[in-house]
């Protein structure tokens, strides 16, 4: 081939591919810019056979800026990385949650019903919470939440021996959970429904012993601070579960594994999000719920959490220059 038909041939794909780095450059993507890294890696061929062959020096320069441009915005730095974190923080994750609104509603349906409803048996039939604690569980509650907030945190203490043993079994048993409801979604969404459920259970029987048998203060000011956190996590966690389950129980004209990991996609900001927020619930449940603060300070700052995530979840992410 040569130099003149070269250039002719390819010209039009240089010309595109110049167009698309110009935009990323100023910020504001044009259509087909998913085509970028295939036209970053052609035109990495061009300029190797550009320069085996011994073509102008002018086709050779246009080619190497072109492919020093891609390079820059496709293999970025550290820094890049971070800004990504950022961006999925501030625009990806409550986006994603806002696109499965539906998952939204039903997960926090099979939380929250199975959670009040037991917390309300506690004032009209004490045995079902009984039955779902047993004897084991109700004495724990009542050697962590008998007495005032002192005494919850001096047998956490006794229990765990520092605020950073505690972060670490928190965050054990905290990611087991959503690990456990996120997973049990590959079972056609069964596991996930049945871990949102049972999680909902206990926890209501867990509340609506307390109100019975124990202290309410000692309990409402350790939990308030990274409930938040820790709940909205779970369904967050059942909403990627789920979306897992229905790749595989409706996979429309695709294949069932290309289904999956079309699902796979969709879920994987929202299970990412699930795992940032339940870290930060452990970190708040160490370091701030078991310790001893004045009551109004740790409903305050209670409040203020489940404030915030209703304004992160509803606002952020939106706008043109959010897309």
């Amino acid at each position: 081939m040569s130099p003149g038909s070269f250039e002719e041939r390819r010209a039009a794909d240089w010309v595109e591919l110049d167009r698309l780095l110009t935009s990323i450059e100023k910020k504001r993507p044009e259509p087909g810019v998913a085509e970028l890294p295939r036209r970053f890696r052609e035109a990495c061929a061009d300029l190797a056979l550009a320069r085996h062959r011994m073509y102008s020096s002018q086709v050779i320069e246009r080619l190497n800026a072109l492919v020093i441009r891609g390079y820059k915005l496709l293999y970025r730095s550290r820094r890049a990385g971070l800004e990504a974190v950022v961006k999925f923080l501030a625009v990806g994750f409550p986006r994603a949650v806002r696109e499965e609104w539906r998952l939204f509603w039903l997960c926090s349906a099979l939380f929250w019903l199975p959670f009040f409803g037991m917390m309300a048996s506690a004032w009209h039939d004490i045995d079902w919470i009984r039955a779902t604690l047993g004897p084991g569980g109700m004495a724990d509650m009542e050697s962590m939440y008998g007495g005032d907030q002192q005494q919850q945190v001096s047998h956490m203490r006794s229990a765990f021996g520092s605020n950073f043993r505690m972060f670490s079994h928190y965050i054990q048993n905290n990611v087991g959970i959503d690990f456990q409801i996120f997973a049990g979604g590959i079972v056609a969404c069964l596991g996930t429904i049945f871990f949102l459920v049972f999680n909902g259970i206990h926890l209501g029987a867990a509340t609506g012993y307390v109100h019975y048998a124990c202290n309410p203060e000692s309990f409402w000011t350790f939990v308030a601070g990274h409930s938040s956190f820790e709940l909205l996590g779970m369904v967050v966690a059942g909403m990627a579960g789920m979306r897992i389950g229905l790749g595989v129980l409706k996979p429309g004209r695709l294949p069932r594994g290309r289904s999956i990991a079309e699902a796979a996609k969709r879920a994987l900001p929202l299970i990412c999000g699930a795992a940032l927020m339940t870290v930060f619930a452990a970190v708040v449940e160490g370091f701030w719920s078991a310790r001893v603060f004045p009551a109004d300070l740790k409903y305050a700052v209670g409040i203020a959490g489940w404030v915030l995530h209703a304004g992160y979840f509803l606002a952020l992410g939106r706008g043109a220059r959010a897309a």
